[in-house]
């Protein structure tokens, strides 16, 4: 006599359920978004030695994010996704090379370029390791974000916060997405290319107010450098609060030397006061050796007088800042911020100059929209001089305005 079997319908709903279980984190944690840059930007050049009387370009940016959750159990997988794509709404041979957009061989910018990054990760605790694309903000590696679309790298980050007020990183990196390309190249410093960047370090918060961080990394066969930073909040009064970051680099070149020698120390930092709806700024930065600060291509160098249009990081430069922020909020009209700043670098070192002097001002007004069907919207104009002097580098002024807006999909 034949008898019904329980056994196979009662294991499959038992897997779907694990299924679903294991799923659960992973699509109801995730979030989706899009944001839009719509970047115009014109710089003059002020002397006649310029290879180009000008640059003038205009395009669209579109950047879209998918971030999963982690599926359930003790090891959670997850996957995320970059998606961006660069549109040219103005160009031409003569008014290229802002870094919107990539140029071909015919010295003309492409009429678009894209790039899709995909990252697998995995969680322990509080431990995520990241395998794919990378945008790193971290001391030693700083992913560029400053024209239309991110620069990105290929690599693994491990990433653990299991101690308490302790955080962790260390990782490597083998490819680089330049800010205005497509394509992937190998990482590299300059004109030397390298296998990989190695680095690991960690941030402490001694107190609250307090934190100390230190990181070592290593570009094959071209540099190494070490990091150690100190940030502290002090309030002193309602209302009023006083920060510090302090930082300190030193770099040396490496095993077969592939971008030649490399001698940089890099001792900068910023002092701030906040009142209310004000905030003063000063820092600076002090370099010695015979060498310029050296940073990975498709990076920015994470130090304190890094501005709009120059670096401030050739070798033996002394330069400060001054720096002011305004909210106008505290004038009724929330949304609408003021900032200016003026850098004055001096002591610069080249093949050519021996006690050279730049210096660089630059002006923002900025507004978000509060309400309205524009809710969101950001709307903003830099304004930038910067002059040199011994011909370090060419005189410019320069407009930028970028529209911006993010759409949060889910």
């Amino acid at each position: 006599m034949n008898r019904p079997c329980f056994a196979a319908p009662l294991l499959f709903s038992i897997g779907t359920s694990l299924a679903n279980y294991a799923l659960a984190g992973f699509v109801e944690d995730s979030k989706a978004s899009v944001e839009l840059r719509n970047f115009y930007l014109n710089r003059d050049f002020r002397q006649g030695n310029a290879p180009q009387s000008r640059t003038d370009e205009w395009a669209q940016g579109v950047t879209g994010r998918l971030v999963s959750g982690f599926t359930e159990g003790t090891v959670g997988f997850g996957v995320d996704a970059l998606g961006q794509l660069g549109i040219k709404l103005d160009s031409s041979p003569d008014r290229r090379g802002s870094g919107l957009l990539p140029a071909g061989d015919s010295g003309r910018a492409a009429d678009s370029y894209s790039k899709l990054g995909l990252t697998a990760k995995a969680r322990v605790g509080k431990t995520v390791l990241n395998l794919g694309t990378l945008q790193p903000t971290l001391p030693v590696v700083m992913y560029n974000d400053t024209r239309l679309l991110g620069s990105s790298f290929r690599g693994g980050v491990l990433n653990s916060q299991d101690i308490q007020g302790l955080s962790f990183n260390a990782g490597r990196l083998t490819r680089a997405s330049l800010r205005d390309a497509s394509s992937t190249e190998d990482i590299g410093y300059g004109a030397a290319s390298s296998d990989h960047f190695d680095f690991a370090g960690a941030n402490y918060a001694l107190t609250p107010q307090l934190g100390l961080s230190y990181y070592g990394a290593s570009l094959q066969d071209i540099y190494r450098q070490q990091f150690v930073g100190l940030t502290h909040r002090w309030p002193l009064a309602e209302g009023v609060v006083l920060k510090s970051d302090i930082r300190y680099f030193d770099s040396r070149d490496e095993g077969r030397k592939l971008a030649g020698r490399i001698d940089n120390r890099n001792f900068n930092g910023m002092i701030g006061l906040e009142y209310k709806a004000h905030r003063l700024t000063t820092a600076w930065q002090y370099l010695s050796g015979d060498g310029d600060f050296p940073f990975l291509n498709g990076a920015e160098p994470f130090v304190a007088n890094l501005v709009t249009y120059n670096l401030f990081t050739r070798a033996q430069e002394d330069s400060w800042q001054l720096r002011y922020d305004y909210d106008f909020a505290a004038w009724g009209v929330p949304g609408l911020t003021f900032m200016t700043r003026y850098v004055d670098g001096r002591n610069v070192k080249t093949a050519t100059v021996k006690d050279g002097r730049e210096w660089e001002r630059d002006t923002d007004l900025a507004y978000v929209v509060q309400e309205g069907p524009l809710k969101g919207v950001s709307i903003r104009w830099r304004n930038v001089t910067f002059r040199s002097g011994d011909g370090l580098t060419t005189d410019v002024d320069e407009n930028r305005l970028i529209v911006g807006y993010t759409l949060a999909l889910w």
